[in-house]
């Protein structure tokens, strides 16, 4: 990935820096009025970390619907995580970063033709497949491909159920559809599943586990394919105060039980989890309206802000998401009845209907956490307003960590920025400073079954091989 603009690149900031004191510097000279993020690459970098700490053994290939940034893109894979593609643009965005086709699983299971054809010239061999109508497309148009039975087991709790699309019945559908698979010569190697987006039932992860173990049986023992990858999917949590604990319990659990022989290749579909809390959206209020008066019980400040649910608010449609809005400046400590709403002509637009806030004037802003996911890769212009900014910093250490990889280069960083007015000065040698050896000691919190409650455990950072 080329970096042309100045602007657009990793902006390293000082150590006594974060998000709000970027934040803070952006609006202070009241030029700022537009809509803007601020991503920390380093959030992204953490999870990385997270993740090898708890589920040691599942390779996370990234869903790049997820948000699809090419700066989160080139971060993902300078760490070397795989790639979930839907569609031959997708697959195509990650082939141009340097990444090798065996490192992505075209898993949409239902592909379009053209498609199909794209992952055979690209190399992209591994695809999913849920119906008999992809498996006569993949005999005609891509017979070498290693195909990947997705099996249905829905998540009691999740933001976004995708049982209702995509899975087979794993007892009434399944050994026929690969019973298909071996007459007509396909490979199949593997099961995948996907319990649902913004999984709140992590022991269906263990059953799921479990249902794909009687499968793998099946398709070894009685039509002699060779099975080789377990795909257990996405729903991993990403918001800032969440916990992938108590899930990697029973996915590490569920490997132990039914697929001790580690030869067996375990992927997982984590897109919000490593995304969520890496961006933060400020927006502007520009407009005020207050409806009722004194004696009006139902008195209430009406807030514009310059983005809305057309823009990375759109979340709020399609997976009933709430987000919960920060105030960068307190004006009072006296809360009102208020709501908030988004730029556009369309009285859907809100963001919030009924809350409570200080008194918000005309100028501030609101600062909205948790905003990587499932925003900016839908958000549209519509009714000419401007998909924000992303303004992108990353701590000192991180930034060593990864400037020397092979997605990210020295290009892709600014060592200082007038925009932010933060960082590190153009003239790096002139304030040295000392990256601690790796591997690094830390502690992380980890979640007992048998109490349920959670303890820390003291384990090593994962170093740069």
């Amino acid at each position: 990935m080329k970096v042309t603009n100045f602007e657009d690149r990793i902006h390293v900031i000082d150590e006594d820096s974060n998000v709000t004191s970027v934040i803070k510097n952006i609006v202070e000279p009241n030029e700022q009025e537009d809509a803007f993020y601020v991503c920390d690459v380093g959030d992204m970098v953490a999870k990385y970390k997270t993740w090898k700490t708890q589920m040691p053994r599942v390779e996370p290939h990234y869903a790049v619907k997820c948000n699809d940034s090419p700066i989160v893109l080139s971060t993902l894979a300078s760490l070397g995580l795989g790639f979930d593609c839907a569609s031959k643009g997708e697959i195509s965005k990650i082939l141009k970063l340097g990444v090798e086709p065996s490192r992505i699983i075209f898993a949409n299971p239902a592909k379009p033709a053209s498609h199909i054809r794209y992952a055979n010239t690209s190399d992209v061999k591994m695809m999913t497949f849920d119906s008999a109508s992809e498996l006569y497309k993949v005999k005609k148009m891509f017979p070498e491909a290693k195909m990947v039975l997705r099996i249905r087991y829905d998540a009691e709790v999740a933001q976004c159920r995708l049982g209702v699309k995509f899975g087979c019945d794993p007892v009434l559908e399944a050994p026929h559809l690969l019973q298909l698979a071996h007459t007509l010569g396909i490979q199949v190697i593997g099961i995948s599943f996907h319990v649902g987006s913004g999984c709140g039932d992590p022991p269906v992860f263990y059953k799921a586990i479990g249902a794909a173990r009687k499968l793998f049986d099946y398709a070894e023992m009685e039509l002699g394919f060779n099975m080789t990858l377990l795909d257990i999917g996405g729903g991993y949590p990403g918001d800032k105060g969440t916990s992938i604990d108590k899930i990697a319990y029973y996915v590490n659990k569920g490997l132990d039980d039914f697929f001790e022989d580690d030869t067996v290749r375990v992927i997982a579909e984590p897109g919000r989890f490593f995304v969520a809390s890496a961006y933060t959206l400020v927006c502007n209020v520009y407009a005020t309206r207050t409806i009722g008066d004194n004696q009006d019980p139902n008195k209430h400040t009406m807030y514009f802000i310059n983005d809305g649910v057309y823009g990375s608010f759109n979340c709020m449609l399609y997976e009933d998401r709430k987000v919960t809005p920060q105030l960068l400046k307190i004006n009072s400590t006296t809360e009102y009845p208020s709501s908030i709403w988004g730029p556009t002509c369309d009285g859907m637009d809100v963001i919030a209907r009924s809350i409570m806030l200080p008194e918000v004037n005309i100028g501030d802003w609101i600062v909205f956490e948790d905003m990587g996911a499932y925003t900016l890769s839908a958000a549209s212009a519509f009714n000419g307003f401007p998909v924000p900014k992303v303004h992108l910093i990353v701590d000192q250490p991180t930034w060593y960590f990864l400037r020397d990889e092979v997605c990210l280069t020295n290009e892709h960083f600014a060592l200082g920025n007038d925009n932010i007015r933060l960082g590190l000065d153009d003239d790096f040698s002139a304030k040295p400073w000392t990256y601690p050896e790796l591997p690094v000691s830390m502690s992380i919190s980890r979640f007992d079954i048998s109490n349920g409650e959670q303890y820390q455990e003291h384990v090593l950072d994962y170093a740069k091989p």
